[in-house]
């Protein structure tokens, strides 16, 4: 259950558009996150490398750091690097775009589609591509209804949740830690997606995370303005 605006209280009407301004919010956030778990297991099937799990690709540079492997070092560095500026560059465009998903999915969806299309020969430019979408996708989403939420890691969302069921177990009634499994359910079910795609399409499976993208964004013409403004705060 979503958390309710003090403001809300005491006036039905607001109360039930707050409600139905998350609900959409959750289910914009279960779609993206199936984009990213599917974008991520396509990505990492057909490369070895993950493309939104940057906090896999951090323990894997350690790794490679202890090893003393200069080239794998100076290859994951560019992997995060890159995913930093995926995310600043989401900001960017959604700012621009005045804070719509429409242009932030249209943008992902031709970096996916040129992705899926670079030939087979080079991989780290269609890799390269592939991360910046996914930072770029982070900007798309940031709150519902003043909970946190993350779109291309789910870390972050397990621990919330777990934290909340340690409460609820105490005995506290806090409204808002169970919704922490919507974008875990959904980036897992994506990632199922994208491995059966991996399997018939190898890397160029990577269109149908370009076509969900950009379907995603038309469907986000849907949502009033102004509830998406609400789920990208400044």
């Amino acid at each position: 259950m979503l958390p309710s605006s003090p403001h809300s209280l005491g006036n039905p009407r607001l109360l039930r558009r707050q409600r139905w301004q998350g609900r959409i919010g959750l289910c914009l956030v279960a779609s993206l996150s199936v984009l990213a778990g599917m974008t991520d297991a396509i990505g990492f099937m057909a490369t070895g490398d993950f493309v939104s799990f940057m906090s896999g690709n951090t323990t894997r540079l350690a790794v490679a750091i202890s090893d003393a492997d200069l080239a794998l070092v100076l290859h994951l560095v560019l992997l995060v690097l890159t995913f930093i500026v995926g995310n600043a560059l989401g900001i960017v465009i959604s700012r621009l775009g005045r804070r719509r998903a429409l242009p932030l999915l249209l943008c992902i969806a031709v970096l996916l589609g040129v992705a899926a299309a670079w030939p087979l020969e080079e991989r780290l430019p269609a890799l390269l591509a592939a991360i910046v979408a996914m930072g770029m996708l982070n900007a798309a989403v940031e709150e519902v209804n003043g909970l946190p939420v993350g779109l291309t890691y789910v870390t972050g969302a397990l621990s919330r949740f777990g934290r909340g069921l340690g409460r609820w177990l105490l005995g506290e009634r806090r409204n808002g830690w169970r919704v922490q499994l919507v974008p875990w359910t959904g980036m897992f079910a994506g990632a199922v997606l994208g491995a059966i795609l991996e399997h018939h399409f190898g890397l160029k499976a990577l269109f149908a995370s370009a076509l969900l993208s950009a379907t995603l964004g038309l469907l986000s013409l849907k949502i009033p303005h102004r509830w998406q403004l609400g789920y990208t705060p400044r």
